[in-house]
């Protein structure tokens, strides 16, 4: 039976729109009715995806209450486990709900401090998931913004997700999406977004496209797709390195500003959130949420504090869980170098004709004889590099200043590779640590120079007589593409690669450490977080071996202020204490930027600045006895201060908030992965593939395909191995395109089916003879795509309109009940299962009016196992329907209503709290808006306060929709 009442519409009903049945995937209010996002149930359009608008196609929902039922005849009930399981999945999780569903049972290791960043970005005290994950380096801000997605996804909030990161690090988020948590973005790098825009009309937006979609910073900050942009919706949007788009006026900031109001759910990623500039950290704030910053300018620090998460190694709650899986780094292993007397000819020079030429200075340029100076620390091809783009750049004909250039240059050409002292130390090492030709040992050198990566590339392959193949560079002159192949053939052990020489574009996000815990700086930055940037490439959760960090520190003989030898000794050392003492080596110098840094550095060599003053020791920083000292000609906002403390007390705030953890704060990983999935009744994900293709295909899973079969071929070690029929070849379209073409995805589909196997797979990728690190079997996680296919083609199969009737342990007929209540988005706000039987009086009561007695059941997989529908279930076939159930259905339907209506008026009492806990806010902003503050920061952020109150009312609770799942008939002679 079907009707037109909208009343009923939410997710997981079925409808009928264009003589065709649908699975209504979300629900939204639209100007004069509803938006439904739908998909193909049907022979004619299965699969697809479509969106129906009520007022203006006629819509039929099948009353989900109106049901026959059929008594269940398949071996095992499997029939009536996998329509309770199918039915289970396609229903949204509630929004705020605090278990987590199925970020721990994915392919990665939930550490506790990581589940709880996750709980923080789901929690109810936020209207929707927005959240900055400032972690330090190493910490697993990608798995956690894999989990996040990945409850999105189950809580219905996950359909559309755009996924925006620096080019050099898109494949590695794409594989560690997908072959984590079952994710599939589809890259759109510069290859990838014009083979989109070839398959579409001119008028077509590229961005409608793919609903899960991974593109670069630098391709999106374009001009042509910010049009593109601001017309598409999304309901996640993943920002990394933040703090690369918060300077205002920069094409990123644009960017960043342009994506913040299309989507519900924004996770922003940065280790290091604030640059320096108060500006640029409240920049971030205001795209997480308006309120946060006052009209005036200030910070809330309560909202501050709700939507940042910021952690590092030596954080309590993360030091006791990381264990073996991130050995402790060694101690720094600098290497001081006598120079060259080539070398100290080329320092003398620099001293008394550039950095202290006393009188007779050959350059009115305060700061370019330290870019001479950094150059000379780097190569001999820096130096000749910086000397020639100098000279072209002054005024022809003779002067003092080309002379000296002329002169520097003919003093630089005589430093060779054969008498470089500090290129013989940096060779020297490499033996020493085992790189070599036939050796498996490799090692990341550093260079903030692409002229000294090109020239190390150039003289290691010779000198240490390396095949091809075996010394590669990156730098940021490359494409994407090349980028992302040089990372991806570092993590494999089967490639020739052993020796990487990168620039600082690898300094960001990268992860090295695989196989390398080798890190040299061959130069080294003027700036702290440079240098933690470079090391955490090593240096990060998933590291085995000990890192060994080694600096080469060239000392010219007699030019102190050249080499500065202990200065740039004590930089190391004193990233190193930060490190193991702090986690976070920025608040050592409070500049909180590359550039703040290295300009403080230059004026320490320069003698303008005493070292220990403008480098604090973390003791200092501890005991809160070191204070930022300015310059002054230096203006630095007071509040700046403000920002320190206030992200040195988030370790502290999230402590505090873990206490309210209630069972899973003292529950083990394990024990967490057992219990996590309350909401199935299948332990294995195989389990419920094999039962949704034997109900799908008749029994016969291995039927030939051209008869509508499905080819499926288990192993005994965990393997399974699938042949996508059509339907499901179209469905794969979605998966990364490399993953697809290199592993003939569409020919033959592998899946690991444990996560030990899931684990070895992923290792396989990179250790054997795989050309790319995509694992030649995919973990079958809970999210898995092929699982959604087959849960359709199984629910497909059956009838709409009956629910299954088993044999079981109760004392009388039993109907099992599931109760939603839903926002006027369609999005489920909580979920119940009731269980109904006859009441006091049997179904005939004194009134005339059929009642049940109905309670609420706080686990429904409990509840199943213990009336006998578990695994080992077995049916005897003798299962009858009594003649008066469908008077229980009834009355089981209205009791449950019941039940229902007191859950929404709680549901409703939830969300006016939080409606009035925002309104408070808004109004306090209102009220310094009033008093006199930037006209600016009010024009920008009062739509966004708008949006944000339209969608607070839409989250009222409105709908309730009550589904019979199944009817438990007493076995013979067990009724009571």
């Amino acid at each position: 039976m079907s009707f037109t009442n909208t009343d009923q519409l939410s997710p997981g009903v079925t409808v009928e729109v264009r003589d065709e049945q649908w699975l209504v995937t979300g629900v939204a209010r639209s100007t004069d009715g509803f938006r439904l996002k739908v998909r193909g149930l049907s022979d004619y359009v299965r699969d697809s995806t479509a969106t129906f608008y009520t007022a203006l196609d006629e819509v039929r929902v099948f009353d989900p209450t109106q049901v026959e039922v059929t008594p269940d005849d398949s071996p095992g009930y499997r029939h009536a486990r996998l329509w309770i399981e199918s039915t289970l999945r396609q229903t949204p999780i509630p929004l705020y709900q605090r278990e987590l569903s199925v970020a721990t049972r994915m392919l990665a290791d939930p550490l506790d401090y990581q589940l709880s960043a996750v709980r923080r970005a789901l929690s109810a005290e936020n209207t929707r998931p927005r959240i900055l994950l400032a972690d330090a380096v190493g910490l697993g801000k990608t798995l956690e913004i894999g989990m996040i997605l990945a409850e999105l996804i189950r809580r219905g909030r996950g359909q559309r997700i755009l996924v925006v990161t620096p080019k050099h690090v898109m494949e590695q988020f794409q594989q560690e999406l997908w072959t984590r948590f079952s994710i599939p973005l589809v890259r759109l790098d510069s290859v990838g977004i014009q083979q989109v825009r070839q398959k579409l009309p001119a008028s077509r937006n590229p961005f409608t496209y793919y609903p899960r979609v991974i593109v670069s910073m630098d391709t999106l900050k374009s001009p042509k797709y910010r049009a593109q942009l601001e017309k598409v919706s999304w309901d996640a949007v993943v920002i990394d390195e933040i703090h690369n788009a918060t300077n205002a006026g920069t094409k990123n900031n644009e960017l960043a500003r342009t994506l913040a109001p299309t989507t519900e759910s924004l996770i922003l990623a940065s280790a290091t959130p604030h640059n320096g500039n108060p500006n640029s950290f409240k920049e971030i704030l205001r795209l997480l949420d308006p309120l946060s910053v006052l009209p005036d300018g200030r910070i809330d620090a309560d909202a501050a504090k709700r939507l940042i998460i910021r952690r590092h190694r030596n954080t309590p709650e993360v030091a006791q869980v990381v264990g073996s899986k991130w050995a402790k780094r060694l101690e720094p292993h600098n290497i001081p170098v006598d120079a060259s007397p080539e070398e100290n000819a080329v320092a003398r020079e620099l001293h008394q004709s550039w950095t202290h030429p006393g009188s007779n200075a050959v350059s009115k340029d305060r700061l370019f004889p330290w870019t001479l100076t950094k150059a000379y620390l780097s190569s001999p091809a820096a130096l000749a590099e910086t000397v020639a783009g100098r000279l072209s750049r002054i005024t022809p004909g003779p002067s003092s200043e080309r002379q000296a250039l002329e002169h520097l240059a003919e003093l630089n050409s005589k430093v060779t590779p054969e008498n470089s002292a500090k290129y013989a130390a940096l060779v020297n090492y490499l033996a020493a640590i085992g790189v070599k030709k036939g050796s498996a040992n490799r090692v990341v050198i550093f260079s903030e120079r692409v002229a000294t990566l090109h020239w190390l590339q150039d003289n290691l392959s010779r000198h240490l007589k390396m095949p091809k193949g075996a010394v590669k560079i990156m730098h940021g002159g490359l494409s994407d593409t090349e980028q992302m192949s040089l990372i991806d053939e570092f993590k494999r052990t089967d490639t020739k690669l052993r020796i990487l020489i990168t620039g600082d574009v690898a300094s960001e996000g990268v992860n090295l450490h695989s196989q390398c815990h080798n890190l040299v700086h061959y130069d080294i930055p003027w700036s702290l977080i440079r240098i933690q940037q470079r090391n955490g490439r090593i240096d990060r959760y998933g590291q085995t071996e000990q890192p060994q960090i080694t600096t080469l520190l060239l000392d010219p003989a007699g030019t102190d202020t050249i080499g500065e030898l202990h200065v740039l000794t004590k930089l190391m050392d004193r990233e190193h204490a930060a490190h193991s003492m702090l986690g976070d080596a920025s608040s050592l110098m409070g500049e909180h930027s590359v550039s703040g840094e290295e300009d403080a550095i230059r004026k320490v060599l320069q003698g303008q600045r005493d070292f220990d003053q403008t480098v604090a020791t973390p003791e200092e920083v501890l005991s809160g006895a070191h204070a930022r000292r300015e310059n002054a000609d230096e203006q630095v906002e007071d509040n700046s201060l403000d920002i320190d403390a206030l992200l040195a007390s988030l370790n502290d705030t999230l402590t505090e908030d873990l206490s309210l953890s209630e069972v899973e704060a003292s529950e083990s990983i394990e024990d967490q992965q057992a219990t996590a999935a309350w909401d199935s009744i299948y332990t294995q994900e195989v389990d419920y593939l094999r039962d949704a293709l034997n109900e799908a295909f008749h029994n016969v899973p291995s039927a030939s395909l051209n008869k509508g079969g499905v080819d499926f071929l288990e192993h005994s070690n965990a393997i399974v191995e699938l042949s996508p029929t059509e339907d499901l070849r179209r469905r794969l379209d979605i998966l990364p395109q490399d993953y697809l073409s290199y592993r003939k995805v569409k020919e033959n589909l592998m899946l690991a089916t444990t996560l030990s196997r899931g684990n070895q797979q992923l290792t396989a990728a990179r250790e054997g003879d795989s050309e790319k690190s995509w694992p030649k079997a995919h973990y079958l996680g809970p999210l898995h795509p092929v699982s959604d296919w087959a849960a359709d083609r199984a629910l497909s199969s059956m009838n709409r309109n009956e629910i299954p009737a088993v044999t079981g342990e109760v004392a009388k007929p039993t109907v099992l009940l599931m109760g939603t209540l839903t926002n006027s988005r369609g999005q489920v706000v909580t979920r119940a299962f009731i269980t109904a039987t006859a009441g006091q009086f049997g179904l005939n009561a004194p009134e005339g009016i059929p009642r049940a007695s109905a309670e609420t059941i706080p686990d429904p997989v409990a509840w199943l196992n213990a009336v006998g529908l578990g695994e080992n279930a077995i049916n005897t076939g003798t299962t009858t329907v009594p003649e008066d159930l469908k008077a229980l259905l009834s009355a089981a339907v209205t009791e449950a209503t019941s039940h229902m209506d007191l859950t929404r008026e709680d549901a409703r009492t939830q969300a006016e709290e939080r409606t009035q806990h925002w309104s408070q806010r808004a109004e306090q902003w209102d009220q310094h808006h009033h008093s006199g503050a930037s006209t600016r920061a009010i024009k920008r952020s009062t739509p966004l306060i708008d949006q944000e109150r339209s969608l607070l009312k839409s989250m009222t609770p409105e709908r309730t929709l009550i589904r019979p799942l199944l009817v438990v008939i007493p076995q013979l002679g067990q009724e009571g």
